[in-house]
């Protein structure tokens, strides 16, 4: 019988944050490896991951494209599908289309409004939402549905670890902040005229000091721990022959260098994420 799927991406949360948390239930899916995103933001990571490539480990003295075969293989162990292989997923290089072609039902949950479902990402998907708050990983699980005659793959982007780190009923007044929600898209219309010229200037945040990025860092840990608390939720409803990934699509600078957040990035905190999976034990 094929496994049931379900990937699950952190948004933002980076290695040594996710490692340095509490997390004895995550920890029953196996070992959490430190590895590398492809991308520094959410959008491009997802559709990478979608083409069913994972996180990589930057190796020494091999061939790139031996990388991506292991990495393809590796699918077979994880859907009990005999003999997958790149040459599977090829031309159209899509995970949610290679289930589909194998009878799987196909469905995503996403936190952040940048995966909405006019986007690319939804593509081959038989359900495809945005929740209504950027930061319920409880209530996802509560909608997921298991065919008893089908295999399910769940894709769930989960956004408590995506800035401003709040959970549900945390207002986050306590943390500093950045206009907009998550900093980016509502307030994409903060724009003012300058009197004198009639052109249109941006207005911005103070950079935040050391003690707050720290502060930071520190809610996107604890938040973690409380994810860890609603996987036990999860695999009570997870059948057993479900095959979890958990993930991040990139990781976040708190300070490091002078940088704070992801995106037009290039640093090392950026790239670094973890890297579980397995099934329930």
């Amino acid at each position: 019988m094929r496994n049931n799927l379900v990937f699950i991406v952190f948004d933002s949360c980076r290695f040594d944050t996710f490692n340095a948390a509490k997390k004895p239930n995550i920890a029953r899916l196996g070992e959490a490896k430190r590895c590398y995103s492809y991308a520094t933001w959410t959008v491009p990571s997802h559709h990478v991951y979608m083409m069913g490539v994972s996180p990589h480990f930057s190796p020494k003295g091999v061939f790139a494209s031996e990388v991506y075969k292991k990495d393809f293989v590796a699918w077979s162990d994880r859907l009990n599908i005999p003999d997958i292989s790149f040459k599977g997923f090829v031309p159209r290089l899509s995970l949610p289309g290679f289930l589909k072609e194998n009878g799987y039902i196909t469905n995503a949950m996403v936190s952040m409004p940048v995966l909405n479902q006019t986007t690319a990402l939804n593509n081959h998907f038989d359900r495809y939402q945005l929740m209504k708050s950027h930061n319920d990983f409880s209530a996802m699980i509560d909608q997921m549905i298991f065919d008893p005659e089908k295999p399910s793959f769940y894709l769930l982007n989960v956004g408590e670890t995506h800035y401003p780190y709040t959970l549900p009923g945390e207002s986050g007044d306590h943390l500093p902040r950045i206009s907009g929600v998550h900093g980016v898209f509502k307030h994409m219309d903060d724009l003012v005229t300058d009197g004198s010229t009639g052109k249109e200037v941006k207005t911005s945040d103070d950079f935040f000091h050391m003690d707050q990025m720290l502060a930071l860092k520190e809610k996107q840990r604890t938040n973690v721990e409380y994810l860890d608390k609603l996987f036990e939720k999860l695999y009570e409803k997870c059948p057993r022959n479900t095959h979890i990934i958990v993930t991040a699509d990139h990781g976040e600078c708190f300070g490091e260098d002078g940088y704070f957040g992801h995106g037009p990035i290039i640093h090392d905190k950026v790239f670094e994420v973890f890297h579980i999976e397995g099934r329930i034990k």
